[in-house]
């Protein structure tokens, strides 16, 4: 039999065949017109999907080094952050805070429970002189989405500024970061914006560049200054990833003939078919606050969560995530995040049903496939 490779992780994620194609064209000079329209329309693609007035920056990096541009930009040694930690990239912001001589204060949260913006404006309160509260939009290794919109209007009270990490979670989820008064919001190429890994995103409120302005930590590659300096220019300060760009900039064409509603929407039916074919199942999910990006399952008791993973991208071809540290073979995360349609949760769905019959679990045949077919079917355009 003929095996495909399903890939059905939370990053990398699918990527259209127009955007995939668009890397096999002829390579241009990165200090040229040519290229410098298009990354400017590149520029203005990123801003309609951060939902902002203000610049943002591209890097060629991964997601995390948007995260330390953000830190190494905007911060001095010995500055005080609260860094929000439900999860392995929670945990990051205080990792890299830490790095950067930053006096960190990790509130550490039980994977998959909710944080109040209540509970925010009390730790704020025992921490005076608190410069930024670090958040995720969307942990992805508990599958649990925060409460942006509430830590905002927290923040905006304060002088302390809000900075977000939306790696995963920008374009699948709603979070317009000018109206939510998200002051740093961080995001990466090769989850919701369908390109491969490699360039990674930021921005800045008029309120976080003026500590911007006024930071002394070291920095040559992650400062800020020099990617707005050479955004005025219509350039980047070094050697952009041109290719990917170029990709981003096809990829961002098909989210804005889309519509960031529509695209909204079109990742919560998915997520609620994934999640309707689990209950069908009797699977128990692992967050309070599931979003639109992934799903994470609890594995049953009598299973081995690390034989389930492995059978099912080994014998089944169907590429899912494992749980991570706590979590390490006692739950999978599913995504349903980039370029995937319906039919890919009915494939996820299936290869699950194979794998969890080939593991002695016992269920009935089919049932996810059909509850996640019904809401499909009901939401289908």
């Amino acid at each position: 039999m003929i095996k495909k490779n399903y890939l059905l992780s939370p990053g990398p994620t699918p990527i259209p065949e127009t955007v995939l194609s668009a890397a096999a064209e002829p390579i241009i000079h990165h200090r040229t017109s040519e290229f410098s329209d298009i990354f400017m329309e590149t520029v203005e693609g990123l801003k309609y999907v951060f939902q902002t007035d203000q610049d943002v920056f591209v890097l060629t990096s991964s997601g995390t080094g948007a995260m330390e541009a953000a830190v190494a930009s905007t911060f001095c040694q010995g500055d005080k952050v609260i860094t929000l930690s439900g999860g392995k990239f929670g945990e990051r912001w205080g990792q890299i805070c830490r790095c950067y001589g930053l006096e960190v204060h990790e509130v550490t949260l039980e994977w998959g429970e909710p944080y109040t913006k209540e509970q925010l404006a009390d730790e704020l309160k025992a921490n005076p002189g608190t410069k930024a509260v670090m958040a995720t939009l969307s942990e992805t290794s508990s599958g649990t989405v925060y409460d942006i919109q509430g830590y905002g209007e927290i923040l905006a009270q304060s002088d302390a500024i809000l900075i977000v990490d939306g790696i995963s979670g920008l374009a699948a989820t709603p979070c317009p970061i000018d109206e939510w008064k998200v002051d740093i919001m961080v995001s990466g190429s090769q989850k919701s914006f369908m390109i491969p890994p490699g360039l990674a995103y930021l921005s800045f409120s008029t309120k976080a560049w003026d500590l911007v302005e006024k930071s002394t930590l070291p920095s040559f590659y992650f400062d800020a200054r020099k990617y707005k300096k050479n955004l005025e220019k219509r350039t980047t300060p070094y050697t952009p990833a041109i290719s990917l760009i170029i990709q981003q900039k096809k990829s961002l064409d098909i989210i804005k003939s889309m519509g960031l509603e529509k695209l909204f929407e079109h990742h919560r039916i998915l997520a609620d078919a994934t999640r309707a074919g689990m209950k069908a199942l009797g699977l128990e999910l692992l967050s309070k606050m599931p979003g639109n990006i992934l799903t994470a399952v609890k594995v049953p008791g009598m299973i081995d969560g690390i034989k389930l993973v492995k059978t099912m991208q080994g014998k089944y071809m169907a590429y899912i995530a494992g749980g991570q540290d706590p979590y390490k073979g006692k739950m999978f995360r599913i995504a349903h995040l980039g370029y995937m349609g319906g039919f890919d949760i009915i494939i996820a769905l299936t290869a699950l049903e194979m794998t969890l019959s080939d593991l002695g679990f016992d269920f009935k045949r089919g049932s996810a496939v059909e509850a996640a077919e019904a809401i499909l079917q009901e939401n289908w355009e």
